[in-house]
């Protein structure tokens, strides 16, 4: 492992919304990752950082950076996801009226981060939260 960053995440708080996953883009670049690397993980971060701030009640991004690969955890608390499978379905939401007036909520996000990365796994638990891990390949 080369770095580890870890950040906490605050639900409803759409001022520091998508700071983490920005932070984690300046350091791959830093560190010279390709540009196509760079986009899939900057994709995968910003849409699993939303849905923290949309639906849970708080949680954490972390990056995993290693020369070969580039792991994107993110881990909240809140309701869970209640059917997976249609959560993974384009256009498919569950945000509230107030967050789809903003421009949030469009039913992409879990779609994203699973078409961007190259492994992608999501366990949910209702009445607890959501983990979603990916990894996307330095290659």
């Amino acid at each position: 492992m080369l770095l580890e960053l870890e950040f906490e995440i605050e639900p409803g708080n759409f001022i520091l919304a998508g700071e983490a996953s920005s932070k984690i883009k300046e350091t791959l670049k830093k560190l010279g990752v390709k540009p196509d690397i760079l986009k899939k993980v900057a994709i995968v971060s910003y849409e699993a950082e939303m849905n923290i701030v949309i639906h849970s009640i708080g949680g954490i991004l972390k990056a995993i950076i290693s020369k070969d690969k580039i792991e994107i955890i993110a881990q909240d608390s809140g309701p869970g996801i209640e059917n997976i499978e249609l959560a993974m379905k384009e256009g498919y939401s569950t945000a509230p009226e107030e967050i789809r007036n903003l421009g949030f909520g469009a039913g992409m996000g879990l779609p994203n981060m699973k078409k961007y990365s190259d492994y992608f796994e999501i366990d949910s638990q209702k009445g607890k939260g959501t983990k979603v891990y990916m990894i996307i390949y330095n290659k």
